[in-house]
């Protein structure tokens, strides 16, 4: 989420607010001022400077020495976190970063999630083990401008100009069958495949349309098997219960199952790598992106 900040509203000055945090620190001026590398006159006047521009007593001036005012012990924490916060910022100008943590989802297909990504994550959490990834495997397009994820992968380019995207190296997908089932076929040339049971989802309209247009005259009454996953249909491929799709990557490294119609051209899909517009401010979501892209570009 993006926070709006009023800017001219912050007047102070940091070196000031860093020599009435390191007094609070040290207890007195003196110590503050050898810790610093200044006089105590100037380290003095560096504190009355910023109580001026604040408008608020932060110490308490006693023969004793100095107590924080009530002010003062709310300043005080706000200071402190600018410490650490500018503590941060020095050492990731150093190279010495702390290393990173929190929480990136990757919203996938159910193959890419199942097959391509856990390697990729592998590498990933070996070298920042801070990061944690949910992933959600899904073939439905997930919102993410709802934070519904952070990353996307995705087969074809939002339209949301207000996401980041990034087209990746494309895929090529193919008819598959297990050996035993297309021995069946006596070989599985392209006209047998006419007498296969083929596996898909319940609405395979852009499938037989892509299978019309290669010469293969199917209709929907030949998708004997249907299942919203992809997942469950190669197993089904596998099982030998008829001919399904399923990518190029996938496909041919599958034991006991080989391309069913191996001179059809094959069917080609983009890959789009879409981030919220958050990745330009984080470190944690632009480290799991490059990581993506190394592999998938």
């Amino acid at each position: 989420m993006h926070i709006c900040m009023d800017w001219r509203s912050i007047s102070f000055d940091w070196n000031r607010a860093r020599a009435f945090l390191v007094t609070a620190e040290e207890g007195s001026y003196s110590a503050a001022a050898r810790a610093l590398g200044l006089t105590q006159p100037t380290l003095g006047r560096q504190v009355t400077a910023l109580e001026e521009e604040l408008g608020v007593t932060l110490f308490d001036r006693t023969p004793r020495g100095l107590s924080l005012t009530p002010s003062g012990l709310e300043v005080v924490e706000q200071a402190r976190a600018m410490g650490q916060a500018a503590l941060g910022l020095s050492r990731v100008a150093l190279g010495q970063s702390q290393s990173v943590e929190g929480l990136v989802r990757i919203t996938a297909s159910e193959i890419a999630s199942a097959y391509t990504l856990p390697p990729v994550l592998a590498e990933l959490r070996a070298a920042h083990p801070g990061i944690q990834i949910e992933v959600v495997a899904s073939d439905e397009l997930r919102d993410l401008r709802r934070r519904e994820a952070d990353i996307a992968l995705r087969s074809v380019r939002p339209a949301d100009p207000d996401l980041i995207a990034r087209k990746l190296k494309g895929g090529e997908a193919h008819l598959y069958a297990s050996e035993v089932y297309l021995e069946r076929l006596d070989g599985a040339t392209t006209p047998d495949l006419l007498q296969a049971d083929f596996i898909g989802f319940a609405e395979n309209t852009p499938l037989i349309e892509g299978l019309n247009q290669a010469g293969i005259a199917v209709t929907a009454e030949h998708f004997a098997l249907t299942s919203a996953s992809i997942l469950v249909q190669w197993q089904m491929v596998q099982a030998g219960l008829g001919v399904g799709i399923m990518t190029e990557e996938v496909g041919d490294v599958t034991p006991g199952v080989r391309r069913a119609a191996p001179d059809m051209p094959p069917f080609s899909y983009d890959i789009w790598l879409v981030a919220h517009r958050e990745l330009a401010t984080s470190r944690r979501l632009r480290i799991v992106f490059d990581a993506l892209v190394d592999a998938f570009g």
